[in-house]
């Protein structure tokens, strides 16, 4: 029995009207975007997926490392223990990694020239971190950064949950009453070194909280400290406003250690430094730093500092103080390579430690003091006296020039010799 064929011309122009739909659909899909994972892991990636990665995550915190580099080594459990908690934030921060060494064409384009480097990718815009790599510090400073210069606060509440979340890290200004136009400048500028709010509206208890009885007024806590001041104004002078800010960045009485001396270095004033044998569990010298605290709350022009010779030896050596001095010993450090020891007695006698400390200062200010150069391996952020180093620096100069005219003293005139 014969089949009937289907026919052949109508088939093959609906397979013509077909084809070009579907080809069509296909060249208009657009390709999948990269999945970052939210759980809270360390992101391996590569030059295949990073552009991807860096469009995906708003905020994007990337490690460029060598698995040669024992920095590197060290800091990758720092960064695991980091990225369970900064995924969790409101503002999710992703931690990443890159083979910087395998990739270095990824590395070059974003100027990385040692490991391990450390950048910041906020919306795609790249900013290299240089804080530290413990996990509870770069936690603390990456919220920082990710922050806005100045928080709007409307009530109580958030006042509250705005304090809770700066945590202890870093010093914190509460504008009450305070127009956020006298004070954004300062919130940008030292962005990274505090944060900054204004609140619109609040209650008397916050008031009594935070112990003002008018408006406008700044309010500067250090949590980590437990100290807070106030500043009523003038808030149109912004010499005596930044004044304010910049003396409240640092506690009143300031342990000095590796972290402290860098933020000295930020800071104008001299420093009134205080050497104790140890300033952690002596008696006398917990006593001794708490008249410290009265001596600089009436002396904001100077940083009082404290420094225990059993917790950093090697920076009281440069003050020619040692175990076996007569402790304790004020001196006033300028930061760099002079420091001043006021005539008469340099220890502190126990007892009445205001009355010393207050004849000390009479005679600083007097200029009963006698100079000195800071000895041995100055306390800078390099640690290095920069003094030897330009002994040292022109010391391999004049040799090498020596060994180089004694090579060219058989082909030129002695007199030409001399005249070099």
């Amino acid at each position: 029995m014969a089949v009937d064929k289907p026919p052949l011309l109508p088939a093959l122009l609906v397979l013509l009207l077909v084809l070009p739909a579907a080809t069509c659909a296909a060249s208009d899909a657009e390709p999948e975007e990269f999945q970052i994972p939210r759980d809270g892991r360390v992101v391996e990636l590569d030059d295949g997926n990073f552009e991807a990665a860096v469009r995906t995550a708003d905020l994007l915190f990337v490690d460029f490392y060598a698995p040669w580099c024992g920095h590197c080594k060290r800091l990758a459990p720092q960064l695991d223990e980091a990225a369970l908690v900064l995924a969790g934030l409101s503002k999710p921060i992703i931690v990443a990694k890159v083979n910087a060494d395998k990739y270095k064409k990824l590395g070059s384009k974003y100027g990385v020239d040692g490991f391990p480097t450390l950048m910041l990718f906020d919306h795609g815009t790249p900013t290299e971190y240089s804080g530290s790599r413990k996990a509870d510090l770069l936690i603390e400073n990456l919220k920082k950064l990710v922050a806005p210069d100045i928080s709007v606060l409307e009530s109580d509440s958030t006042i509250r949950n705005f304090v809770e979340a700066a945590g202890t890290g870093f010093p914190l200004f509460l504008g009450f009453g305070v127009d956020e136009s006298l004070i954004s400048e300062y919130g940008a500028k030292y962005k990274n070194k505090a944060w900054f709010s204004v609140a619109k509206d609040f209650s008397e208890d916050m008031m009594a909280l935070y112990d003002f009885d008018k408006v406008p007024a700044l309010v500067s806590i250090n949590p980590k400290y437990h100290e807070q001041s106030i500043f009523y104004g003038p808030f149109d002078d912004g010499a005596f406003l930044e004044d304010f800010i910049r003396q409240s960045l640092l506690p009143l009485t300031v342990p000095i250690n590796k972290e402290t001396v860098k933020m000295l270095n930020d800071d104008g004033r001299k420093v009134v430094l205080t050497i104790l044998e140890d300033d952690e569990s002596d008696e006398n010298s917990l006593q001794l730093i708490k008249v410290l605290r009265s001596a600089a709350t009436a002396n904001r022009d100077l940083v009082f500092g404290y420094v225990g010779v059993k917790q950093w030896e090697e920076f009281t050596e440069t003050f020619d103080v040692s175990k076996s001095s007569q402790l304790p010993k004020m001196i006033v450090w300028d930061k760099n390579e002079e420091y001043e020891v006021v005539e008469g007695p340099e220890r502190l006698e126990e007892g009445d430690y205001g009355s010393q400390i207050s004849r000390f200062l009479e005679g600083y200010r007097a200029g009963r003091t006698i100079k000195k150069k800071v000895g041995g391996r100055s306390p800078t952020l390099l640690g290095v006296n920069p003094v030897y180093i330009l002994i040292v620096l022109v010391a391999v100069l004049v040799v090498m020039m020596y060994f180089s005219g004694q090579g060219e003293e058989d082909h030129r005139p002695r007199q030409r010799a001399h005249e070099d």
